[in-house]
């Protein structure tokens, strides 16, 4: 997707952010992946290892695990350690289950957008995304 284009997502929980972009093509399990004190993904064999997703849009065809990534990613809400935003390819319910629970928890959102391949492809390497609330994706860079 050329730079200033827009793709339609599903908004699977609501949240605006325009932020730095971290995207991966491959699953990232939050539980011992993700640390929630900081941020940093921490799996090694992942290709995000040692980046910080907190307040950024993090691009992901999916969680990889079972609830613990619920639990991870609530913790990190609470923290204020998430990401702003997290883009998923297809629905991701671990991640959208977290989400909603933190906004009535802490009173916080992380968006949860849901796109389809072609939209997910488009947003490899992104450096900087805008996300509005009704799901529309802006690729900045």
């Amino acid at each position: 997707m050329p730079e200033g284009a827009s793709l339609k997502g599903r908004a699977l929980v609501r949240g605006t952010a325009q932020a730095g972009a971290l995207t991966s093509d491959e699953p990232l399990s939050f539980w011992g992946g993700y640390d929630q004190l900081t941020g940093e993904i921490i799996d090694r064999r992942h290709p995000l290892s040692g980046e910080n997703s907190a307040g950024k849009i993090l691009v992901l065809p999916a969680s990889r695990g079972s609830s613990t990534t619920a639990a991870v990613l609530l913790e990190a809400v609470r923290r204020e350690n998430a990401p702003a935003v997290i883009i998923t390819l297809g629905t991701d319910r671990f991640l959208t289950l977290a989400a909603i629970v933190a906004e009535e928890m802490y009173g916080r959102t992380v968006g949860i957008v849901s796109v389809d391949a072609t939209g997910f492809a488009s947003l490899a390497g992104a450096s900087e995304i805008k996300v509005d609330d009704d799901g529309t994706v802006t690729r900045i860079d």
